[in-house]
């Protein structure tokens, strides 16, 4: 094999230009455009419609005679699937290494692209929940499938299953199980390889039951752990109230102020915050679809509000957790350039809570990547479904899925970093050029979930709800 792999080489450079070019040029021009267009075709639908999207997220699948349906996962569940692959150690690492390489002005545009990019959000997963099909389980979807149905283009459906279960399925995989076994090292002491052993054997435990399973697992460990990582920076915050303002000040002075303009620190603010703000909460990269596809809803647009949800709430919240973590203990200004990530937010939260703090962020670590894989695995099952609905096809994917869980809690990661930004990259461009060709269906759907909600009913939607949409599978005509 040679050095080829290693960090430094020609191989890591060219992955690592072709990821520059992507993301620094082509990939936030698209998000950024798209997000402001969506949001105005939308008519500022993540803002205006913000009561509605928790109203939804709690209600029960039913079925249209009032009866709870016994297959596909419910609202909230599919709200956990996507959010349990969100919520990663990006929401504790990416966000320390925004502040430590861009300054605390990079969160003030990790909040923008939030709120831009939850429109896109809503897009993706309306468009999931409309060319979603019916599966043993109850329900799949995603992008892959809306490619081949309403743009007639399979082809483009299965490059994008592909970029989307190497880049979920296997690369993905080695940065949250490498993440957890050097947190546990570094506190306990324990090998990296055995983390690794007992990582694969849960996950295993878990995805052989399937999505119901993944559903159950995903809908208790997210709610309670993102929960717990909120209330400790509430409690942070409290007990250091007199400092909030200054903080707040802090970040929007840094992020677009006259010394920092000047200094050329405000641009690099700007794109530190776009970048992680996108790797963090995914809009518009086409992972959260395929969770959204699996939801037992009366009207698409009902799952298109709930993973609009799950775009606020993992940046404006969980991120935002980490961010006065860091800028409340006043670390990240002394640390210096050894120290970023999550080291960065180690050493914060040792600051306020004292030395017991490294055992809490294992824990959050290794309950957040955890969640994580359980997303991970699901979008690469569904889109290799895509490719062939043979089941042996699924099989070698679990196994391959497992071998890379134990390989990457014992593996070097520069190459595997470099690799994911390049494939998750390619992806959201295919991705986006298909909702950008297809917003005007989503428009159409919201309009029909609008006239109906005017008339005071529970919004339905049919296969002929909208007369000159084509090839939608799952929804059944109206009686």
């Amino acid at each position: 094999m040679g050095n080829w792999l290693t960090a430094d080489t020609w191989f890591y450079n060219l992955v690592g230009s072709l990821s520059d070019v992507i993301w620094s040029y082509l990939l936030i021009a698209l998000l950024l455009i798209l997000g402001i267009y969506f949001t105005i075709r939308t008519g500022f639908v993540q803002f205006r419609m913000l009561k509605e999207m928790f109203v939804l997220l709690f209600k029960e699948g039913t079925d249209r005679s009032g009866f709870k349906d016994r297959k596909g996962t419910s609202a909230f569940q599919a709200f956990a699937i996507s959010t349990a692959a969100r919520v990663g150690t990006g929401n504790l690492a990416g966000v320390a290494l925004a502040i430590s390489a861009g300054g605390p002005g990079a969160i003030f545009w990790m909040w923008v692209i939030a709120l831009i990019g939850a429109a896109t959000g809503f897009v993706e997963s309306t468009l999931a929940q409309m060319y979603k099909v019916k599966d043993k389980d109850g329900f799949r979807g995603g992008p892959a499938y809306y490619m081949e149905q309403a743009l007639n283009a399979r082809w483009l459906g299965i490059i994008f299953a592909v970029l989307i279960t190497l880049c979920f399925g296997f690369i993905f995989n080695g940065v949250q199980t490498n993440t957890i076994a050097q947190a546990f090292n570094g506190a306990y002491n324990i090998p990296t390889v055995y983390v690794g052993l007992a990582i694969m054997l849960l996950i295993g435990v878990i995805i052989y039951g399937g999505i119901r399973r993944i559903a159950v697992v995903a809908e208790i460990i997210v709610p309670i752990f993102a929960s717990l990582y909120v209330i400790v920076a509430v409690i942070i915050m409290i007990i250091n109230i007199a400092d909030v303002p200054q903080v707040f000040g802090l970040i929007f002075s840094q992020a677009f102020g006259i010394r920092e303009v000047a200094g050329g620190t405000a641009g690099g603010a700007l794109m530190l915050g776009i970048q992680r703000g996108l790797f963090s909460n995914e809009a518009g990269m086409g992972s959260a679809p395929n969770a959204a596809a699996t939801a037992y809803v009366s009207h698409p647009v009902k799952q298109g509000l709930v993973q609009s949800l799950g775009v606020l709430t993992d940046t404006l919240i969980i991120c935002s957790a980490t961010a006065f973590i860091i800028l409340l203990s006043g670390t990240y200004a002394d640390a210096g350039a050894n120290i970023e990530g999550i080291q960065l937010t180690q050493q914060a939260l040792a600051f306020h809570l004292g030395g017991w703090a490294q055992t809490f962020v294992s824990l959050a670590i290794f309950f957040f990547a955890f969640s994580s894989l359980l997303g991970n695995y699901y979008y690469g099952e569904v889109n290799v479904e895509f490719i062939s609905p043979k089941r042996i096809y699924v099989q070698i994917f679990r196994v391959c899925f497992l071998l890379f869980v134990l390989l990457g809690a014992a593996s070097g990661l520069e190459l595997v970093w470099a690799m994911a930004d390049l494939f998750m990259g390619l992806m959201a461009v295919v991705n986006l050029i298909a909702i950008a060709l297809l917003g005007h269906i989503v428009a159409a759907a919201l309009k029909n979930y609008m006239d109906q909600r005017r008339q005071g009913l529970d919004p339905v939607f049919y296969n002929d709800s909208i007369p000159w949409l084509k090839n939608l599978k799952a929804w059944g005509k109206k009686r």
